[in-house]
């Protein structure tokens, strides 16, 4: 059930901008220096992002040198969407229960 999975990590999905670099780490690990370039946003604004997605367990950095690369954890997004698959398969079978009102 949905309800298992931690809500930083729901919240930290919901953002545009946080949903972006997700789908940019999805395809390479990318240093801040990149993600800046991909994605418009000031560093200032792209590291508190950043902070927020490793809190909520998303990413995880690699240090190289002066920069810092970054890398999405792909076990937690696999988890994420087995529960929102068991999700829809209940929604799916649910859609013909309902609930007679008092």
């Amino acid at each position: 059930m949905l309800t298992s999975v931690d809500p930083d990590v729901i919240r930290a999905l919901g953002d545009p901008l946080r949903l972006r670099i997700v789908a940019l780490l999805a395809r390479e690990t990318l240093c801040t220096t990149h993600l800046v370039e991909e994605t418009g946003a000031k560093q200032t604004n792209l590291s508190n992002h950043l902070k927020v997605l490793r809190e909520a367990g998303l990413v995880e950095t690699e240090p190289c040198g002066r920069f810092t690369y970054y890398r999405l954890k792909p076990d937690l997004l696999a988890g994420l969407s087995e529960q929102f698959a068991e999700l829809a398969a209940s929604a799916r079978t649910a859609s013909a229960n309902k609930r007679a009102c008092p």
